[in-house]
């Protein structure tokens, strides 16, 4: 029996035209105190698979709150925000939940470490949470992808800052996910960690296909990345 035929060499290209999430016409407000405030009105965007795209904005902007849209976390009031032809804007809780716990990555300003348990087993844990075989191998190797291999076996409590951040994403990569999401990572680094982690983020990008969106507040960061978005009044705008 032939072989089958192989892919076209451009596929990889076409894949990378294609978004992998499509956000149209969103909106979100939210009532406080019996008064409403609208955070997002009507923004539009696409993310890429293999891209990186910066979204800055000053605080309060609805910068997390476009993070939680995205993830799931939060449902648009109107609008429709589109994961691989999936509108999560239908799906209902579960459904969200899974689609979160199978193809997004999410990492924190405050890196979210189960403060007892060593680096290798926060990792080794996100993967047992994302049904992955192979936890320790896995595990290692992802350390090793972010560059903090060496400190795998330290409590949360002895890493610094940025040695937290790479344990994260390392744990934010462990259900191997399509999109990730970082929200202010870099806010406690100095520059040369934030550099550094933002360089370790790049390269997963790169390497695995995965498309990125990180929140920063400093310009010199986010014209790192393949786009740049400003959300001003409530709209994402091209910077």
């Amino acid at each position: 029996m032939p072989p089958p035929p192989s892919a076209p060499a451009d596929s990889h290209n076409r894949d990378i035209a294609v978004p992998l999430v499509r956000v149209d016409g969103v909106s979100k407000a939210f009532r406080t105190g019996g008064a409403t405030r609208q955070v997002l009105r009507g923004s539009s965007f696409e993310l890429h698979p293999a891209t990186t795209v910066s979204l800055v904005g000053v605080s309060g902007s609805g910068k997390s709150t476009l993070i939680s849209l995205l993830a799931g976390l939060e449902r648009a009031d109107s609008g429709r925000i589109l994961f691989a032809g999936a509108d999560l804007t239908e799906l209902d809780d579960s459904a969200r939940a899974d689609l979160r716990a199978h193809r997004i990555g999410i990492v924190l300003q405050n890196a979210n470490l189960i403060p007892f348990l060593t680096s290798r087993e926060n990792v080794e844990l996100a993967i047992t949470l994302a049904d992955g075989p192979q936890r320790a191998r896995r595990a290692r190797a992802l350390l090793s992808e972010v560059g903090i291999s060496h400190r795998a076996d330290h409590l949360p409590r002895r890493l610094s800052g940025g040695e937290a951040q790479r344990v994260a994403v390392a744990v934010a990569l462990a259900n191997e996910p399509s999109l990730l999401l970082a929200d202010e990572v870099t806010g406690e680094l100095d520059s040369a960690g934030a550099e550094e982690l933002l360089e370790a983020i790049f390269a997963v990008s790169r390497e695995r296909g995965v498309a990125v969106l990180f929140v920063t507040h400093s310009d010199g960061l986010a014209a790192r990345a393949d786009r740049c978005l400003r959300l001003v009044g409530g709209e994402v705008h091209p910077r």
